[in-house]
């Protein structure tokens, strides 16, 4: 009879404090924040990311009367910025706007200090943005043939850039080079803008970009575009074919951006940053800003996010495996 009591008295005490602290959590929820958030963007300023992480950081300053401060964090392929996140307190002052590379980066990178998946909290998938080829000054080509021509004669083959080893872009462009059966020596930078740069430049023959990073540069003819990565012509520019209508069916590659805060976030203040930076993407003058730079508005919330990530995670891995694509 004793045991039972006793066992009694615990259950009872457990429940009790259960009940105590789903206020506590929500009360928490309610008043957040309470000083300045930090968004952490693991990319130097001006890329897409960077853009977009910034336009959402502004909304959210405004809406909450606390400053969201970008942080940029920008090396090894968005893994430092990553790393800085997982370590960080899950308390929602610190938040992640990153891209499809986070999920590509624990079949790439063979030794990672966090675990890309478990060690955050997916909050909110704001758009998807896809790919296109393009072409510095030096490369004489116009269209795809032409290009896997003039690669073909080039000694060593052509350079391709990338904003850094384990990204999207670096990925597709091992994939590009696997189907293609051409030679190409990868070069990465920290960023998009350092490379965009030295494609205007000439010092890397090619890459492929966010479509919204040169879409300004295409239009006036600084960069040349090959193919888009896409399944149909993009309304931003309409004159650029895609690869499968140039004979390389069925080749794709996009980068979407999200917001992630560290893991064990309590799920009451998940769901209030998500809703809150859901109500900021919806607005037409966000979304309009979003459809002008080349992206397709997602919007997704949590759970379903979270759904995409695990499928991306695979999707990612087996092109790992496709491409041979290794970072020591």
């Amino acid at each position: 009879m004793n045991t039972r009591r006793s066992s009694l008295r615990v259950l009872l005490a457990a429940l009790a404090c259960t009940a105590t602290l789903a206020p506590v959590t929500s009360a928490l929820a309610q008043s957040y924040p309470t000083k300045p958030v930090r968004m952490v963007v693991p990319y130097p300023p001006g890329g897409a990311t960077d853009v977009i992480g910034r336009m959402i950081a502004d909304k959210l300053g405004t809406q909450w009367g606390q400053a969201v401060i970008v942080d940029n964090r920008a090396g090894a392929g968005t893994t430092v910025g990553a790393e800085n996140v997982a370590k960080s307190a899950p308390d929602g002052y610190t938040l992640f706007e990153t891209t499809a590379t986070h999920t590509i980066s624990a079949s790439l990178y063979p030794k990672l200090n966090y675990d890309p998946i478990k060690d955050f909290t997916p909050i909110t998938l704001t758009a998807t943005i896809p790919l296109v080829l393009v072409t510095g000054p030096k490369v004489p080509a116009k269209n795809l043939d032409e290009l896997l021509k003039w690669i073909k004669s080039q000694p060593g083959g052509a350079s391709i850039g990338s904003p850094g080893n384990g990204s999207v872009q670096h990925l597709t462009g091992e994939l590009f080079k696997t189907k293609a059966g051409v030679n190409t020596v990868h070069v990465p930078y920290k960023g998009a803008a350092p490379m965009i740069t030295d494609l205007l430049g000439g010092q890397v023959d090619m890459a492929f970009a966010t479509l919204s990073e040169v879409t300004s540069y295409i239009k006036s003819g600084k960069l040349r575009a090959i193919g888009l990565a896409h399944d149909k012509r993009m309304s931003a520019v309409p004159d650029v074919p895609t690869f499968g209508e140039q004979g390389m069916k069925g080749f794709v590659g996009a980068t979407w951006f999200g917001t992630f805060a560290p893991a064990k976030l309590p799920a009451e203040l998940r769901d209030r940053i998500t809703k809150d930076i859901q109500a900021i993407v919806a607005t037409p003058e966000m979304t309009k800003k979003l459809e002008d730079m080349g992206a397709e508005v997602n919007n997704l919330g949590s759970q379903d996010f979270s759904k995409l990530i695990d499928a991306e995670a695979k999707r990612w891995a087996e092109a790992v495996k496709i491409s041979g694509a290794k970072v020591e």
